[in-house]
């Protein structure tokens, strides 16, 4: 019964991972907020996590460990409930401030981009109201309700994998403990697949489906601004964390006790405080040894921290698994700009296709070690091996880069005619100089010369036709100048698509990852072998305990700050909301993300 209750707990722990993780560029556009924000927001799981580690480890073995597990699973659901409450509170997802073209009619009507852009003058909300607005409508710190929920997690998760595998071995029959932590971590990968999937699934889903006529949305899930329903990854999550917590609160503490015995432990206690001056003896020798206790850690943590193999392993670990932490929180972004792939569609190949990859490479590893009965230098030549393999595949992708977009005023004049240095205050060109376009405005079209416009305005286009998504500007002035042999000078709403040979890169590119994340997770075991036998025997759990340490406290909390302030480096076209403010990134320089 403890063991079907604890599988539950690892499915939800690891789905609330994945939710997280397959959700970042969502979060991110749904709250307007830079990638580093939302790496510091990520990395709140991990804040949460440290803050009772230490607490749960000590206390959590005196007291009733499946209940300290089930309430564990209860805070985890809220927290995974708490980041999904935001949705309902922020109101319309608005995806665009610029133009609102009243296409609501099949009409070829003749506008000018001047026209237009007075249109949207005489439009305006008034400043006063948009002043009052402002905090609703850029969500203001709402993403602070995301922040504590995945704090919350992080805290909840805290009790399942040391007083779950503490309790199992304590009352597991003899030898059956390697077994039952074997089937754990193989159904423990049902988490991920159900978060990937749900992932894939609800990305394709517009964020406010059941609130607003989805008719009226012109945006697709390949456009930059498109926001999938973020907020039912959390709720599922949540509420499956809140279900694998009922078992726990029905099994007793220690199972194998008879009733009467148990009775009886408790009530030890209770009987030998009836004498004061064997009280006062067991405070005394209490404070002995709490004193002594603490004397001996510190002295046992500077005999690991004088240990230069133990030094260099944690330094060296804690370069390559925060290089995995930061590509992992942000593949997603990056296969979208590199590649112009959906999220939807790398949930699902980088999700499920290297689930079974690297569960694999952990067995296979593990095997090798056993098979060849490798010794502590066959075991770092071994890891030696893996790790140069891993970043030999590294290396690799820089070979299939594909260019940066051809975007008119980013990349290129607007006339389409010569790239640019910089993509910051590129100077107006002759065919849409007069259009007295809004140079912030980020409504992007593709032109049939195959270059991708900021907005119909800049594109010079003076009029429209059709509606909602398959709106089409014709009379596109800075298309005219491009060498075009024809005179259907037009543009369709969106940015224009990657070629075919970038997306045969993208291939390329899950073949990479799969290769890598293989050989990755090949080395996974050697890592924890080497710690176990670089320190001392009786040093070994404090070993184990200070190296996740420092890779939760430097890797998992700061590696997506940091990859997340380089992110935002390479940002050519932030958003602005009506308040004048700087939102999220529409487009990345694909060149210097990689």
């Amino acid at each position: 019964m403890f063991l079907a209750a604890l599988a539950l707990s690892f499915i939800a722990k690891a789905l609330g991972a994945v939710v997280m993780k397959s959700n970042i560029i969502h979060i991110e556009r749904r709250f307007e907020i830079s990638s580093s924000l939302v790496g510091f927001i990520d990395g709140s799981f991990e804040i949460g996590n440290l803050l009772v580690i230490v607490f749960v480890s000590y206390f959590g073995s005196k007291l009733h460990r499946p209940k300290l597990i089930g309430i564990g699973c209860f805070i985890m659901g809220i927290g995974g409930v708490l980041t999904a409450l935001p949705h309902f509170f922020m109101g319309h997802y608005r995806y665009s401030k610029e133009i609102n073209i009243d296409s609501s009619e099949n009409s070829t009507s003749t506008l000018s981009t001047c026209l237009i852009n007075e249109i949207v003058s005489l439009n305006r909300t008034s400043p006063e109201i948009v002043g009052k607005g402002c905090v609703k409508e850029s969500g203001s710190y709402m993403w602070m309700y995301v922040f504590m929920g995945n704090m919350l997690r992080g805290i909840g998760e805290t009790p399942i994998v040391p007083l779950g595998l503490s309790y199992m071995d304590d009352f597991a029959k003899e030898g059956h403990s390697s077994l039952y932590l074997g089937i754990l971590n193989a159904i423990a990968m049902i988490g991920p697949v159900i978060g990937f999937t749900l992932g894939s699934l609800f990305s394709k889903i517009y964020v406010d489906i059941g609130s607003v006529d989805l008719s009226t949305v012109r945006i697709t899930p390949n456009d930059s601004r498109w926001v999938g329903a973020w907020w039912l990854n959390f709720l599922a999550s949540g509420l499956f964390s809140i279900i694998s917590s009922i078992p726990f609160f029905f099994l007793p503490q220690t199972p194998n006790k008879p009733q009467k015995e148990r009775k009886a432990s408790l009530c030890l206690p209770v009987l030998e405080t009836n004498d004061g001056k064997n009280q006062t003896a067991n405070l005394t020798n209490r404070g002995k040894n709490i004193t002594k206790n603490v004397t001996g850690f510190f002295r046992s943590l500077k005999s690991i921290l004088t240990n230069p193999l133990y030094v260099v392993f944690v330094l060296l670990t804690l370069l390559q698994i925060s290089s995995y932490i930061g590509g992992f929180t942000y593949v997603f972004k990056y296969v979208e700009q590199q590649y112009g792939q959906p999220s939807s569609k790398a949930n699902i190949l980088l999700g499920i296709v290297t689930l079974p990859i690297f569960a694999s490479a952990m067995f296979l590893g593990g095997y090798i070690i056993k098979k060849f009965k490798l010794n502590t230098v066959g075991i770092a030549k071994f890891s030696f091996f893996t790790a140069v393999m891993s970043l030999l595949f590294y290396l690799l992708y820089f070979f299939i880069l594909c260019d940066n977009k051809s975007v008119a005023g980013l990349t290129m004049t607007y006339d389409g005619n010569n790239p640019v240095t910089s993509h910051r205050d590129v100077p107006l060109s002759y065919c849409n100089s007069d259009c007295n376009c809004d140079e912030s405005q980020w409504e992007p079209v593709c032109g049939n010369n195959g270059i991708t416009y900021i907005s119909p305005c800049l594109a010079g286009c003076k009029s429209s036709s059709g509606n909602k998504k398959s709106i089409v500007f014709h009379n596109c002035s800075c298309l005219e100048v491009t060498g075009l042999q024809n005179r259907n000078h037009s543009a369709h709403l969106g940015e224009c698509p990657r070629g075919d040979a970038c997306i045969t890169k993208f291939y390329f590119f899950v073949a990479i990852q799969v290769l890598n994340l293989f050989f990755s997770a090949l080395g996974g075991t050697s890592y924890f072998m080497l710690i176990v036998k670089i320190v001392q025997p009786e040093l070994k759990s404090l070993a184990l305990g200070f190296h996740s340490m420092v890779i939760r406290a430097l890797g998992g909390i700061l590696a997506p700050i940091y990859f997340g302030a380089l992110i935002d480096q390479t940002c050519m076209k932030w958003s602005t909301n009506n308040c004048g403010t700087r939102g999220s990134c529409r487009i990345y320089n694909s060149t210097l993300f990689s």
